[in-house]
């Protein structure tokens, strides 16, 4: 295994970067202001033995929940995100160790500003708290300027977008930053982490494939994607987003763990030749931003109402909501987008309609037959049985 080469820095307790270990980490499903529900995911994410907890805010009510969250647990490791609103980060700093910001986000958000003037906020606030940033480039929400500028390769864009972004950080002389990829394919993921470690191999990475689905698939994916890079040296902290239901999330931590002693032990798995070839369900792995946990047993249920057509190249997305719902389908064959109430169904960037989590099941199924009537020209199959909604 190839030696990292990145510098180090500190995230509260942790440092990440250069001959650190890589460490591991996971995010609260929750609803930040759910004070009980998240209290008891922090303890299932530390008792799985998580190095550092990433939590959601996108108001000042998230912010001082979080307040009153951090009084339970003063000596966590915490990473927040930001969401879309980046106004925060002065009265959230203080409760973190982390700032995670996404730089497609800012491209949104009071455009009379330059995103520079933006980046510099966070910044001013992160250097006045001593926190860490992350800077988040998400394929699902890269930066319209950017995916126009490079139309016709959505990896370079993410990597263009996080090496600008690395130095506006340059420039304003801050150093302790880390920088993410994310993807749902994991050979983008793969592609867009080399690119930007070849241009900036200073600077600590963090791992992942974003919405990689359910096990054992979601598994699978981040570990072709963590083999290929961290054997090279690339990857300083990871996190394994599978989707789950929220007291079993501590699985992300185990799963993440695994794969790096497997790595360090020399112990690769192969991975058969025709994997993703067939049906591909990306699913989210829920956050604060989820409105239903319905999303999840959602998921699971897409998984099995579909096993009568694994074998057509089609993928199915599942996402938790409405922030990056419409956009992270858009790729998608069909996409599922979810509600507090309702379901949004897409057929790539068309939107279907809207239903309730008792009608989705029926009318994707529709869709899906449909679609392999007409983009593989013939009759779709039977499926064995009825999935009732959980």
């Amino acid at each position: 295994m190839n030696s990292r080469k990145t510098r180090k820095i500190r995230i509260g307790k942790v440092e990440i970067g250069g001959d650190a270990p890589i460490a591991v980490q996971s995010m609260a499903a929750t609803q930040t202001q759910n004070l009980e529900a998240t209290a008891r995911q922090i303890e299932v994410l530390e008792a799985a033995q998580a190095d550092i907890i990433r939590i959601a805010v996108d108001s000042e009510q998230d912010v001082e929940a979080l307040r009153v969250l951090r009084q339970k647990f003063p000596e966590s490791v915490w990473s927040v995100d930001l969401q879309e609103n980046y106004k925060l980060a002065p009265i959230v700093a203080p409760l973190v160790d982390k700032i995670r910001y996404n730089p497609g986000h800012l491209f949104h958000l009071e455009k009379e500003k330059t995103i520079r003037e933006k980046v510099e906020f966070i910044v001013n606030a992160a250097k006045e708290n001593d926190c860490a940033i992350r800077i988040g480039v998400n394929c699902g929400s890269v930066d319209p300027d950017y995916k126009e500028r490079y139309k016709d390769d959505s990896v370079e864009a993410m990597v263009r977008s996080a090496v600008d972004h690395c130095q506006m950080l340059d420039d304003m002389g801050f150093e302790n930053y880390c920088v993410s990829l994310k993807d749902s394919e994991s050979q983008k993921v793969i592609d867009a982490n080399r690119r930007f470690s070849e241009e900036r191999p200073d600077v600590p990475l963090h791992l992942g494939v974003t919405e990689a689905g359910l096990p054992p698939e979601g598994i699978i994916k981040t570990r072709i994607a963590f083999e290929q890079l961290i054997s090279a040296g690339i990857g300083d902290t990871i996190r394994v987003s599978l989707t789950l239901p929220n007291d079993d999330k501590g699985q992300e931590i185990e799963v993440g763990r695994e794969i790096l002693k497997d790595i360090q032990e020399g112990r690769f798995r192969s991975v058969p030749e025709n994997f993703l070839e067939g049906l591909n369900i990306i699913a989210c792995p829920s956050c604060s931003r989820v409105e239903n946990d319905k999303f999840v047993d959602l998921a699971q249920d897409v998984r099995k109402m579909t096993e009568y057509a694994e074998k057509y190249k089609l993928t199915i997305a599942v996402m938790g909501c409405r922030v990056n719902g419409p956009g992270e389908t858009d790729d998608a064959d069909l996409g599922l987008w979810c509600g507090p109430t309702r379901v949004n169904l897409k057929k790539g960037t068309e939107a279907l309609g809207s239903f309730s989590y008792e009608e989705i099941l029926g009318q994707l199924k529709k869709e899906i037959d449909q679609m392999i009537f007409d983009k593989f020209a013939g009759e779709p199959p039977v499926a064995t049985g009825i999935i009732e909604p959980s």
